[in-house]
């Protein structure tokens, strides 16, 4: 036998203390859900190519803002409130009480969401106009773009309740699980705009309609199949039963509870995205669409894998609070942080070194032309600078609503609200949408010092030195594979007469390589695990 089978046989789960096992529960679930994530985030790319090359900017402009009001409805009320108030109450009443009693709470809660998401969506459609006119008051500056984005709205609001539906959903299936299904479902609403993106416009097109109209049909549509890919597992684990309003369930009454702070202190983070489509809406017509994709390269390394640690973080940290251990939340946090900081800062860096680069690879074409790569560009660097900042504000949120703690991130969240305006306010009017994306990056900054402050006085031990040195190590190997891409993307780009795709392959190769030798270099601790994880597999 040798010693390294030996090691791995005596190192049984009796052996392990409740934190370990967590740590190997996380990074085991967070590879599936990240697995999962890259496919539908992958396929996000591809939409977002789809919708670049095939509409002109005032049609994506509109687009846009019409989406943003019913998704930051959606994450609010669907995600944000269902993951971070009802998720950790359901895996309480799972843990203490078992499976049938939590079936009933979801039933409850299912029944509550239901009437809730008819009614705000109700709600959306006939306030649409006065909707957009708040968050995109500067259209009325470009003829018939306000109208186009009240059509588009009022399109697009019941999308709120079908990924409402499937969120709740998703907080059952990972409190039992069942992360595989939760991972993949969301790759189906991108199909379903490159599928009715690339087919509907020239129908709507050739009968008189806007074109536009085929994005709120995307939309909708795949937010049904999401919905419908869940009903499967929902079965299998028993949670698919029929809704109740059994308001006076203690449960359900501990979940609203959690709810109105969450909502509160969450919402203050969206009425940053809301105030911004705002502060665009004053500017040229682009500035949104440039935004909005230069966010969408951000969202795609946390989406990946930030979203996917912090889906697997939650439930974990939340069973731990359920039994009292509170030096196996401080020592889950911080290895959740840890990997977290290790990932967010190499993209980080990364998006910093090889912004035009790869704005030029995944978007110019058709209609997205050099301009709009060169604008949408200098957005990307402005934002990508705070990735690092937003995936560590996910992981201190979730700590403090795992704890019970509702009031501490919000009172953060009116701070961040203020940072935010009073940024947006100074460097609008020079930088353009560029000091808007900064504006936000700012506010993140700003949030995140103030979360870890304040979590000093609610954890025995934060582990903030091993943090830190696992930081300063991320950052030697980034900026190390930082200047390494930048270099051969340059040398590249200028010597070889082959298109710049080329050159940003190259580029980002060199960057990924360099990263993974240098993290080994200087032993970071978060390659050996997520390597050790691999092995065990």
């Amino acid at each position: 036998m040798t010693p390294n089978a030996s090691a791995s046989k005596s190192e049984t789960p009796a052996s392990l203390d409740a934190s370990q096992i967590e740590h190997r529960r996380i990074t085991g679930n967070a590879k599936i859900v990240a697995l999962g994530t890259f496919a539908s985030r992958l396929l996000g790319l591809v939409r977002d190519q789809v919708i670049a090359a095939m509409f002109l900017r005032a049609a994506t402009d509109a687009f846009f803002v019409a989406f943003t009001i019913p998704n930051v409805l959606r994450q609010l009320v669907a995600e944000g409130a269902v993951q971070n108030a009802v998720l950790p109450v359901l895996e309480g009443v799972r843990e203490r009480e078992g499976d049938a009693a939590a079936r009933r709470v979801f039933a409850t809660m299912r029944g509550f969401s239901l009437v809730l998401l008819v009614v705000i969506t109700g709600l959306g459609v006939l306030l649409a106009p006065e909707l957009v006119n708040l968050f995109a008051g500067g259209y009325h500056q470009f003829v018939g773009q306000y109208e186009r984005t009240v059509t588009l709205t009022r399109w697009l609001f019941p999308y709120i309740f079908f990924m409402g539906t499937a969120s709740l959903g998703v907080a059952a299936l990972n409190v039992c699980r069942r992360f595989t299904v939760t991972a993949f479902a969301p790759a189906l609403l991108n199909v379903s705009f490159i599928v009715v993106g690339l087919t509907l416009p020239v129908w709507l097109q050739s009968t008189g309609r806007d074109p536009a109209l085929a994005l709120a049909f995307a939309a909708l549509f795949g937010g049904v199949l999401q919905v419908v890919a869940q009903w499967p597992s929902l079965r299998a684990v028993g949670y698919f039963g029929m809704p109740r309003l059994a308001l006076r369930e203690p449960a359900f009454r501990e979940a609203l509870r959690r709810m109105g702070p969450v909502l509160f202190g969450i919402g203050i983070y969206y009425v940053d995205v809301l105030l911004a489509r705002r502060f665009l809406s004053q500017l040229d017509m682009g500035s949104q669409s440039y935004f909005s994709w230069a966010l969408r390269l951000c969202d795609f390394p946390q989406g990946i894998f930030v979203m996917a640690l912090q889906s697997a973080t939650l439930p974990s940290l939340a069973r731990l609070v359920a039994r009292g251990d509170m030096e196996g939340v401080a020592k889950t946090f911080a290895f959740g942080m840890r990997l977290t900081l290790w990932i967010a800062l190499s993209a980080t860096v990364g998006a910093v070194a090889l912004a035009e680069p790869l704005v030029v690879l995944v978007f110019e074409r058709g209609h997205f032309d050099a301009v709009a790569a060169h604008e949408t560009a200098r957005a990307f660097v402005a934002q990508g600078l705070g990735i690092w900042m937003v995936a560590a504000v996910r992981q201190l949120v979730g700590v403090y609503y795992a704890l019970g703690d509702t009031k501490t991130p919000v009172r953060v969240a009116a701070i961040d609200l203020v940072a935010f305006v009073v940024a947006a306010k100074l460097l609008q009017p020079s930088l353009g949408h560029v000091g808007i994306g900064l504006a936000v990056t700012i506010a993140s900054g700003v949030q995140m010092t103030l979360l870890w402050l304040r979590l000093k006085k609610r954890l025995v031990q934060t582990y903030a030195q091993k943090i830190l040195v696992s930081a300063v190590k991320t950052l030697v190997a980034a900026v190390v594979a930082g200047i390494a891409a930048r270099a051969t993307y340059q040398w590249f780009h200028v010597h070889c007469p082959r298109p710049g795709y080329v050159a940003a392959l190259l580029g980002l190769g060199v960057y990924c390589v360099t990263l993974l030798v240098v993290s080994r270099l200087v032993k970071s601790e978060e390659l050996a695990a997520v390597l050790r994880q691999r092995r065990a597999d």
